[in-house]
């Protein structure tokens, strides 16, 4: 169970070595003001477009350690701790979840990135930064650190600021596992980027998953599925119910004792004829749902931790776009 936790951050942390303490060094911060500052009062120039996901993921990020990192197609990777040993520190972005828009109503859009960080343990901390042109020049204007082992279901920009919804540790939680649902909302000033409101909204309940259609990405182990089928799961106030590939099916969903926990109880549907590999992906597919155990989110995805005997895997579903 420790290793699904480990999975349901947004990112892999733990106490660093003194060498790669966190901070946000100065003399960057202050190039970034005035590139800030010079962009501000450029006149004539065409406003810069927003930066490209090629882009974010090969460029320099400051605020997660002492020096800053540069991506290489959206991962750095550091020297190891001990010489020899596979542990080191890694830093990497989730390239499916960015944003932009005008955080400082500069009349620049800024893109808006997570960003995770490794040092190889059981711990997580996640991270919002920012990104855009001044001067001509692409710089990560701000970085902030979200936490340790949080969860994200959904970001946004509203009104130039970010928002996210969230499950972190609760005061009773133990930092493995999280139930409190929060939004917590960063603006971007001259400063930097700061966190300016929390707004918490209770333990993590079946509730927050209703009204949602959402896509099975992976039936587990990052395996994909089928070009030719969907499948889908959608929660509602009489449980569950969805298409498995080739037949639509319903049960009910139940809460477990500790929030998060669940369990889905018999499913019906209907009972059409498909061709072969159709029946036997929702044959499996039906069988993982009857093994599920637990419920929560990854960089906007919703995973579903399920148990065949001693095997136990993770299905991921994306929200479905209106």
């Amino acid at each position: 169970m420790g290793d699904w936790y480990r999975e349901m951050g947004l990112f892999v942390a733990v106490i660093l070595a003194p060498v790669m303490v966190a901070c946000s060094p100065q003399q960057d911060q202050a190039a970034v003001e005035t590139a800030h500052t010079d962009a501000r009062v450029s006149s004539g120039s065409q406003p810069a477009a927003a930066p490209t996901p090629a882009e974010l993921a090969g460029m320099r990020y400051t605020g997660i350690y002492d020096e800053s990192v540069t991506l290489r197609d959206g991962r750095w990777e550091g020297e190891p701790f001990v010489e020899g040993a596979a542990s080191r520190p890694v830093v990497g972005m989730v390239q499916d979840l960015t944003l932009t828009g005008d955080l400082d109503n500069d009349g620049l859009e800024e893109a808006v990135v997570i960003l995770w960080e490794s040092s190889g343990g059981s711990g997580t901390n996640s991270y919002v930064a920012v990104a855009g042109h001044r001067a001509g020049q692409l710089v990560n204007i701000g970085t902030a650190l979200i936490g340790d082992r949080v969860q994200l279901r959904s970001a946004r920009i509203v009104d130039g600021r970010i928002e996210l919804d969230v499950i972190q540790q609760g005061p009773d939680d133990a930092a493995c596992c999280p139930t409190e649902t929060a939004t917590r909302v960063w603006v971007l000033g001259d400063k930097g980027l700061s966190e300016m409101d929390e707004t918490h909204k209770g333990a993590l309940s079946l509730l927050d998953l209703q009204g949602q259609e959402w896509l099975l990405l992976s039936p587990g182990r990052d395996e994909p599925v089928p070009d030719s089928l969907e499948v889908t799961l959608t929660f509602t106030a009489d449980g569950v119910a969805g298409h498995s590939g080739c037949n639509r099916y319903f049960g009910s969903a139940n809460p477990g004792e500790q929030p998060g926990e669940m369990s889905f109880g018999p499913l019906a549907g209907t009972r059409m004829a498909c061709p072969q590999p159709a029946m036997d992906f929702e044959t499996r597919y039906l069988q993982l749902l009857a093994g599920v155990t637990r419920y929560g989110f990854l960089n906007g995805q919703l995973a579903l931790t399920t148990q065949q005997g001693d095997s136990v895997s993770r299905m991921l579903f994306s929200p479905r776009v209106p």
